[in-house]
């Protein structure tokens, strides 16, 4: 299977003064490509060349577009540590050992990548786990792998969502902020959409109509999404009624992830984030 990863190149910056290309004008702040001066382009031997920073700069745009912050950019399929997942204890939904149980909804979310990539329509994917089981991880993790391989995919947080498009109810006419019309056509239209956080909320009449249309559209027109909730499909049912988790069946495949402890936790105490 292919290994996905950032590409080296562009989470680095040169470091030898040699590389550095001319220097700023007096007065100016210094130029934060060394290589080309922050003109894009590298004049060598008569020709052009494009500087490697424009690499970078394409990629955070896509991570911007893709609503990624630069804490989720940093989650990557080599940096999911399967070390905080049981091999002793048993998971009775999977008939598997937390380790096996997380190391497959790893491989599925690789694969997903692998078969996006190849032009294939692959089908979505339901994880769902305690909190700290690591879902936004491999969620995010997945929109990297895309999006370090050109491919445009939108990372939406389902509260967060949902809050945007109250806002917009009072919102003034000229204010140049999206409508509801543009923040939903937004999310049904990304090639690859990823819903986190679809979990146990406070669930008006009115959210779970705006879910199934989200939810209803991407099925309709065969459009791949990743979903990562709390809860599995029969409790989730509870929130949001049975025609949307029927369709969540159709769209997805369900993987479960547990945990003993809150990874969140266990990096707290290692020090770490």
């Amino acid at each position: 299977m292919q290994k996905l990863r950032i590409p080296a190149e562009l989470l680095k910056r040169p470091s030898s003064a040699a590389e550095a290309g001319p220097p700023s004008s007096a007065g100016s702040p210094p130029p934060s490509c060394p290589e080309c001066g922050d003109r894009g382009i590298i004049l060598r031997d008569g020709r052009a060349y494009r500087c490697k920073c424009m690499q970078v700069k394409a990629w955070h745009n896509r991570l911007r577009s893709a609503h990624l912050t630069p804490y989720l950019s940093r989650h990557t399929f080599a940096t999911f540590d399967l070390r905080y997942y049981s091999r002793q204890r048993y998971d009775e939904l999977t008939g598997t050992t937390y380790y096996e149980a997380a190391r497959r909804c790893l491989e599925a979310c690789k694969q997903f990548v692998n078969q996006y990539v190849r032009g294939q329509a692959p089908r979505g994917l339901f994880i769902f786990g305690p909190v700290g089981s690591g879902k936004t991880f491999l969620a995010a993790a997945v929109a990297n792998a895309l999006t370090a391989m050109h491919r445009e995919v939108l990372f939406v947080v389902v509260p967060d969502l949902l809050d945007e498009i109250r806002a917009t109810y009072d919102r003034r006419p000229e204010a140049e902020t999206p409508t509801e019309h543009e923040l939903l056509t937004t999310a049904r239209d990304a090639p690859v959409l990823i819903l986190d956080d679809l979990g146990a909320h406070n669930y008006t009449e009115w959210t779970r109509n705006k879910i199934f249309s989200l939810i209803n559209y991407r099925l309709i027109h065969d459009l791949p999404v990743v979903i990562t909730s709390n809860l599995d499909l029969k409790q989730l049912e509870e929130y949001l009624g049975e025609r949307t988790t029927s369709r969540l069946l159709q769209l997805c495949r369900s993987y479960h992830l547990p945990v003993e402890q809150d990874i969140r936790y266990l990096l707290s105490r290692e020090g770490r984030r």
